[in-house]
């Protein structure tokens, strides 16, 4: 059996966003979300789900935010995840997923401040009335052990049991496709270089009795969706249960504003994941759409 979590990241970026994903899952495939806890359109993501009532509830999960954007707790509790300029440390998260990974291996990523920062994000989204039933990391944070263990012990403090695997098998995805998009070789190299940490990350989960997906697809892609490549990608999902993430939305101007690579593909992407052919492609491939309800 085949089975499939489509999530949208970045619920609560801006209402664009918001309603590029809430229309994703009312008339497309998306089945679950992750949400901002510090962005700038949360209480509009929070509004809305209070207000929406599909016939197959959204399953929505907090989108752990240690990268871009402010913490939710003060700067002074949480220095080691903060950037430094000159030696100054500033009010804010680090930019770049590169910047992270040199703290995390010169070790100045204290463990208690991530698990303080992450309990903080997750219950600002359980105490406006959210039940969550899942947790990921903006740009997949939690690769790496010393940023997990404290992400797991945070989930479990908070009553939540499953998170993203953010690891996929590198052979599925056809060869054919990335060949047609030189571009996509630089992000398929970086994902292939990191699935060492793959059996670190399951150990760890398996320990904490936390639950998991397979893996998940559609890393390698991001910012550049289009039909053929989600078609490929769903005619190569393994027998399992897998996680395919995106970002659907729409490009509002609010998103110039706001720290993100990923202006007019967040429109493109709600257009594959709206579309016909879509659905058809999980269809044909003998794919069930499920949440991360469905895991527990």
């Amino acid at each position: 059996m085949r089975r499939l979590i489509i999530n949208a990241d970045d619920l609560g970026l801006t209402p664009g966003v918001n309603r590029g994903i809430f229309h994703a899952h009312q008339q497309g495939v998306v089945t679950s979300a992750t949400l901002m806890a510090n962005a700038g359109a949360f209480q509009d993501a929070v509004t809305t789900a209070r207000e929406y009532t599909p016939e197959r509830p959204l399953a929505i999960g907090c989108h752990v935010v240690l990268l871009d954007g402010s913490p939710v707790l003060p700067a002074n509790r949480v220095r080691s995840l903060l950037a430094s300029r000159n030696g100054t440390l500033q009010g804010e998260f680090r930019n770049s997923f590169s910047e992270l990974a040199v703290a995390v291996c010169r070790k100045h990523i204290a463990p208690n401040e991530v698990q303080a920062e992450a309990e903080a994000q997750i219950r600002t989204i359980q105490q406006a009335g959210i039940r969550l039933s899942h947790l990921d990391a903006h740009k997949h944070a939690h690769l790496f052990p010393s940023v997990l263990k404290p992400l797991l012990r945070a989930a479990k403090a908070c009553g939540i049991r499953a998170l993203r695997n953010p690891f996929a098998p590198v052979k599925p995805l056809a060869f054919a496709h990335l060949a047609r998009r030189p571009h996509l070789w630089t992000r398929y190299s970086e994902v292939r270089m990191l699935r060492g940490l793959a059996s670190k990350f399951r150990e760890l989960v398996d320990a904490e009795g936390m639950i998991t997906t397979d893996g998940t697809f559609g890393i390698v892609v991001t910012g550049a969706l289009d039909l053929s490549l989600f078609e490929a990608i769903i005619g190569c999902i393994p027998e399992g249960t897998w996680e395919f993430c995106c970002h659907p939305g729409y490009n509002d101007p609010d998103l110039a504003r706001v720290r993100t690579r990923l202006r007019q593909s967040r429109a493109a992407e709600l257009q594959v994941l709206t579309s016909p052919d879509a659905r058809a492609a999980l269809a044909r491939h003998g794919v069930q759409l499920v949440s991360y309800w469905d895991l527990q």
